[in-house]
């Protein structure tokens, strides 16, 4: 891959490709999809879930891909609803950073006292902050243990 096409959400597959990821960064995998725990976010919970191959656009999916992404995506959100006590979970696509502008979803538990200024796109305001205020690998892993057992209890190779 050349610097004009760099992909750093591509580096981090082929990591978990070689079974070299933490366990937040490799939470479940299928045929289609990962799901990680963001790693630059002060939001404990902020899952993402990356397509396995790289496409930039929501248009490339294939129908086998976008029908795991929908199982998937209520499945995850079911996790979190469970995991964090969440009211609702946001799903967001834009897959506009730099080096990562390949296809990824932001599922996002908004929890019941979560300020109006964290609320709906004003939410990635989470996302991005400095190393001291993100989430720590300790909590990200034991989410990450809670959600693999609630997605192992409704996650079948049938359903995906």
């Amino acid at each position: 891959m050349t610097n004009a096409h760099f992909c750093q959400t591509c580096e981090l597959i082929d990591r978990r490709d070689r079974g070299e990821a933490p366990l937040w960064d490799n939470i479940l995998r299928t045929e289609y999809w990962d799901v990680v725990h963001a790693f630059n976010t002060s939001l404990p919970g902020w899952l993402v879930l990356v397509a396995r191959r790289h496409i930039a656009a929501i248009a490339e999916l294939t129908e086998e891909e976008a029908a795991e992404l929908g199982a998937l995506l209520r499945r995850t959100s079911t996790a979190l609803h469970e995991v964090t006590g969440c009211v609702k979970t946001y799903a967001l696509q834009f897959a506009e950073a730099e080096g990562h502008s390949h296809v990824h979803f932001h599922v996002i538990p908004r929890m019941a006292d979560q300020p109006e200024e964290r609320r709906s796109t004003r939410v990635f305001g989470y996302l991005g902050v400095p190393e001291a205020e993100r989430v720590s690998e300790v909590v990200m892993n034991d989410i990450a243990i809670q959600v693999q057992r609630v997605l192992s209890t409704v996650v079948t190779g049938s359903d995906l």
